[in-house]
């Protein structure tokens, strides 16, 4: 069964779960699970393929399809639950003085329970239909980094 963690009941849109077991057959220990490739290169990750939880904003069992831009970015924030944010640097041209200012973006993302992220990672996002208020992408891959102590520096992965 899921991972009930919520006071309503989590289940998987795609799966039917009400069908009664007939008389005088064993119990299958299989359960049912909706999982699928979001496509342009991206892996299914083996939790969301034999994992037990249910999030309907994941892009690999949930309702969330990935189009439009496809960014990267660091993890500067892990705080909120299942959201993350991303710090992007870049080099914005100043035509006067010939020369290039740091610049820096914040992107909020939805990080489905199938990644472990820590603070530091670099992550792939891919943009989807609006989840929130400000949450606009969904984490495809995660790429494990050792750093400690980055904070708020300047820095082009």
């Amino acid at each position: 069964m899921a991972e009930q963690t919520e006071k309503s009941f989590q289940k998987q849109a795609m799966v039917f779960t009400g069908k009664r077991r007939l008389l005088g057959t064993k119990k299958s220990g299989a359960e049912l699970r909706y999982w699928r490739n979001v496509g342009l290169g991206f892996k299914t990750p083996q939790e969301a393929i034999n994992g037990t939880y249910i999030d309907k904003k994941c892009p690999f069992t949930g309702n969330v399809s990935i189009r439009g831009r496809i960014l990267r970015g660091y993890v500067i924030s892990t705080k909120m639950k299942r959201t993350l944010v991303i710090r992007r640097d870049y080099l914005h041209y100043i035509k006067k003085y010939n020369r290039f200012e740091k610049r820096h973006s914040n992107t909020p993302a939805h990080v489905s329970p199938a990644f472990i992220v820590k603070e530091g990672d670099v992550v792939t996002v891919g943009q989807c239909r609006p989840l929130s208020k400000t949450v606009r992408f969904n984490v495809l891959k995660v790429e494990p980094q050792n750093v400690t102590g980055a904070g708020k520096q300047f820095r082009l992965f």
